[in-house]
């Protein structure tokens, strides 16, 4: 059954990303296309919102959004933990004690409070990028910015934890007493140890980066509209659950849907690569 499932959830992010990124919208997202709260047909196959815009279109566009934010954000959360990490676990005790001072610092602020402050910093701003990049690339921005700040310290601590292991096995051993310099060994003895991992912690990461964007959203001080997200599409079906029910459960079961195959990825991605699960099987 578990296989099974994580089958169904990677052929559904498949979908997803296929719909999201390749296919092309069946209407604009921020214009009127029929008439008002029209619940699901032939024509609008999720139905039409309150403004008389496409839902289809709009959860499809809210899924580009979220997909690439969400690797986005894993990648350079990725990156950032990789380095501190790395050099925490591999570098001198003073090194280690610093980083990781300043990584428990950031600890201590709530993330989603933090999140709000980093968007109430750059919120609103164009950066002088105004006419040089689509716009909806400086809206998403301090989305972008403040989880980024955000989902790096967790997984920066479990890559140093690694690090420390890795270091201290016989290979990095003899590669040391071989004259291999501390760059080569990080290179090419201790970071592709570290990829199953990172892998199976990206797929968690995006569900929690692309539930993290959502609940913002539908706070208000996510990704701005028009640009629809699924966070900001289920707070404006609030308002019309008894009349147009469509509004509001569409996104939210997408959004569920991909969170869980996310999960289930990532679950299968660990159990694959974790070292410890492969040596309790085989007892």
């Amino acid at each position: 059954m578990k296989n099974i499932a994580v089958i169904v959830s990677v052929v559904f992010l498949i979908a997803l990303v296929v719909i999201a990124v390749a296919a092309p919208m069946r209407y604009d997202v921020t214009a009127t296309v029929g008439p008002k709260l029209q619940p699901p047909s032939a024509e609008h196959w999720f139905g039409t919102d309150n403004l008389g815009r496409d839902t289809f279109t709009r959860v499809a566009y809210g899924a580009r959004i979220s997909i690439v934010l969400a690797m986005a954000v894993e990648a350079t959360a990725i990156v950032v933990a990789l380095i501190i990490g790395t050099l925490a676990g591999y570098g001198r005790r003073w090194l280690d004690a610093t980083l990781m001072r300043f990584t428990d610092g950031m600890f201590a602020f709530p993330d989603i409070l933090l999140a709000i402050l980093i968007m109430g910093v750059f919120r609103g701003g164009d950066f002088g990028l105004q006419g040089k990049v689509p716009k909806i690339l400086i809206d998403v921005f301090p989305v972008f910015a403040a989880l980024a700040v955000v989902g790096w310290p967790a997984l920066a601590r479990i890559v140093r934890n690694q690090v420390l292991s890795l270091k201290e096995q016989d290979f990095v051993t003899a590669s040391r007493a071989l004259g291999a310099g501390h760059l080569h060994v990080i290179l090419r003895h201790i970071l592709p140890h570290l990829w199953g991992l990172i892998s199976a912690i990206a797929m968690v990461g995006m569900a929690m980066v692309i539930l993290a964007e959502g609940a913002l959203s539908f706070l208000g001080i996510g990704v701005p509209p028009p640009w629809p997200s699924w966070g900001l599409m289920i707070q404006e079906g609030r308002e019309w659950m008894r009349s147009a029910p469509h509004m509001i459960i569409w996104p939210s079961i997408v959004l569920s849907l991909t969170i869980l195959a996310l999960n289930f990825v990532g679950d299968a991605l660990r159990d694959r690569f974790d070292p410890k699960l492969r040596a309790t099987r085989r007892l």
